[in-house]
């Protein structure tokens, strides 16, 4: 099987081209390109049998690309935290797979299109204005039992969630810790991800709380919060993590 890369990043090029040879040793990678300019370009003088497929482009929201060539490839979508897109991908029955990419997920996606007769039939107009048209139904308040009180928490009160000894907290800016019964991956997908951000596998940031950043090792970044972290590095950028992250910041 032909496949095409088309992504921004380069280690996560390498993270999915690796995991793509270890399911299917026949699968051969025929281009990786990271810009919408690079890939409308290619798409009109060729062709692949699957094309993975990042939101975020260098130079801009990947649908645009099919603005300006036809293409009935079945597609994979990657995202780092688009809710919006997710949720668009879902309504069209189009596979995705959210940022860092697990195994798993690649195998079981793998797995479908081969079940398939027939190529995905997309509507990119649909994506599109659910894209730019929808209300974000992203949470606005949290509900949060202690004993027999409940406490209501808005989201502008919250300054990060994290994990410890498997449970799930949020603490506030005013440094309250109140437990949460969901974990953070479906809270990634609840929440505004211009307006949070899953630093590592145990922290998920508010773009408020981060006070100062200092270059950490192997191009990590090391995040002062407020309140500070229980320890200095559970607010450590995780390596996978780190490009996605500027990318964020920089908006």
């Amino acid at each position: 099987m032909n496949v095409l890369i088309i992504e921004d990043e380069k280690l996560a090029i390498e993270k999915l081209e690796s995991m793509l040879h270890e399911t299917d040793p026949g699968i051969r990678i025929i281009a990786r390109l990271g810009s919408v300019r690079e890939s409308v370009n290619w798409l009109m003088q060729h062709s692949a049998d699957l094309i993975f497929l990042d939101i975020q482009l260098s130079d801009g929201i990947s649908f645009s690309i099919f603005e300006q060539v036809a293409v009935t490839t079945p597609i994979i979508f990657t995202t780092a935290y688009d809710l919006y897109a997710i949720k668009a991908f879902e309504l069209n029955s189009i596979a995705y797979l959210l940022k860092p990419i697990r195994k798993k997920e690649l195998e079981d996606s793998l797995k479908k299109l081969k079940s398939l007769k027939s190529a995905f039939t997309i509507d990119f107009s649909a994506l599109l204005s659910q894209l730019k048209g929808q209300e974000t139904p992203f949470k606005k308040r949290f509900l949060v039992q202690i004993g027999e009180k409940i406490k209501k928490v808005e989201i502008a009160e919250i300054s990060y969630f994290f994990v410890l000894e498997k449970s799930t907290y949020l603490r506030t800016f005013n440094g309250s810790n109140l437990p949460l019964d969901v974990s953070l991956d479906k809270l990634e997908l609840q929440l505004d991800p211009s307006r949070f951000f899953r630093i590592n596998r145990k922290y998920l940031v508010s773009m408020d709380a981060i006070l100062h950043m200092t270059a950490w090792s192997r191009s990590r970044i090391k995040l002062e919060l407020k309140p500070p972290a229980d320890n200095d590095f559970d607010s450590i950028v995780s390596v996978d993590r780190s490009a996605e992250f500027r990318k964020w910041l920089n908006g």
